[in-house]
């Protein structure tokens, strides 16, 4: 699969030049990252999650090394959706002691064609390849290879021109972060320009995004991967995804926050927690979900999502941003009476009306590149510099 004049070092591709990943399967080709453990995954059948929590989002390869060139095998999963024209593929960035050095992409892998019409999927099987980094800084150096963001990536070998060793622990705080696609990165152009990425690169933090498109339901299974997953810093983004899904009434969504945030401070008890509302998504600020696509819109490549519901449903207890973002700062105030750590931020003040004029959502749903920069900076402006919460020495 390579051919050059290196003089290759082969490297097994373990969970100590991995980070942002919570656990790795070996597989018949290599080694795939997830970012839910095996026993969550087995709570929950459902594609999407599957799919989600797979994709590498926030995971990196992370070495130690005097290599000037780095070759490595990946099997992508690509995805596909009827009747839209051929996503771009997924990109990889190289990052050289912290900074941008490199990009790339893998062609070929295995293609997940996605009918979204009768919510089908079909797995088409492809061939692993190879990305290629050469002309690397002379010297000893920390390299890191950040996985598309939005493809599922088997990891097959690793091959430098010089030895390889886990990179030393760089003694940041680790973010967890855990919220919905837009989390997850959407439309960022590149791994490390999702908006959680730019916050933590900007907060001087090392993140662990359990962002997850269409999957930030207050499932248990989430908060209990939230509760036993080390970190320094927590953030919950919620609200979208439960408007997008239907999934429930306001009776069922107070009591399932409460134990969410409950069961995340059973193993984190006074570690900074930080409940983000929905950004600023005019479609559902008062039409409660679900979304559906707008079919008419696809063959041209501008996919668009409509609210389906009635604003007068509000009534019956359907949730709309606007509902969500009052319930859920009625109960942070609530906890906080009793928890000093926990902090609520207002998503709008991340993405609101102004930002919705100059930068509007181009599907109605899903923030573009531009936009994944905008809510990133923000989010470390608040949050990470001043008094926000998440100041190092802070509450």
């Amino acid at each position: 699969m390579h051919t050059s004049k290196h003089d290759w070092i082969s490297t097994p591709i373990t969970a100590d030049l991995l980070r942002g990943a919570l656990e790795l399967e070996r597989t018949e080709t290599g080694v795939l990252p997830h970012r839910l453990p095996a026993w969550a995954r087995a709570q929950c059948a459902d594609g999407q999650l599957a799919m989600a929590e797979a994709q590498s989002s926030g995971v990196r390869l992370v070495f130690h090394t005097g290599a000037t060139a780095v070759e490595l095998d990946t099997l992508p999963t690509k995805r596909a959706y009827v009747g839209a024209p051929p996503l771009p593929d997924g990109v990889y960035d190289l990052l050289v002691d912290g900074r941008l050095a490199g990009q790339g992409s893998v062609t070929g892998g295995n293609t997940l064609t996605i009918d979204m019409a009768t919510g089908t999927a079909e797995r088409q099987p492809g061939p692993p390849g190879t990305l290629r980094f050469t002309d690397l800084p002379e010297g000893v150096k920390d390299v890191e290879i950040w996985l598309p963001h939005t493809e599922i990536t088997e990891l097959v070998a690793l091959r430098t021109d010089a030895p390889v060793e886990p990179a030393p622990d760089p003694g940041r705080r680790a973010w967890l972060h855990h919220g919905s696609s837009i989390s997850h990165g959407s439309n960022a152009a590149s791994p490390t320009t999702t908006w959680p990425a730019l916050a933590a690169l900007l907060g001087g933090v090392e993140l662990i995004n359990l962002g997850m498109g269409g999957s930030a339901l207050l499932d248990p299974f989430t908060a209990r991967t939230l509760r036993d997953t080390p970190a320094d810093l927590i953030s919950v983004k919620i609200g979208i995804n439960l408007v997008n899904a239907d999934l429930m009434r306001l009776r069922a969504f107070t009591p399932a926050v409460h134990g969410f945030l409950d069961t995340i401070r059973e193993g984190h008890p006074t570690t900074p927690l930080l409940v983000v509302s929905p950004i600023l998504c005019p479609i559902h600020e008062d039409t409660p979900g679900p979304s559906a696509p707008d079919f008419s819109s696809l063959s041209t490549g501008r996919l668009r999502f409509r609210a389906m519901g009635d604003p007068a449903e509000r009534a019956t207890g359907k949730l709309t941003l606007g509902v969500i973002r009052d319930e859920l700062t009625r109960i942070v105030a609530q906890r906080a009476a009793d928890d000093p750590h926990l902090h609520y931020l207002d998503g709008r003040e991340l993405y609101g009306e102004a930002d919705s004029a100059a930068l509007p959502l181009p599907d109605d749903l899903h923030p573009d590149a531009a936009t994944h920069r905008r809510i990133g900076e923000r989010f470390a402006a608040l949050a990470f510099s001043g008094d926000g919460v998440f100041v190092d020495g802070g509450v």
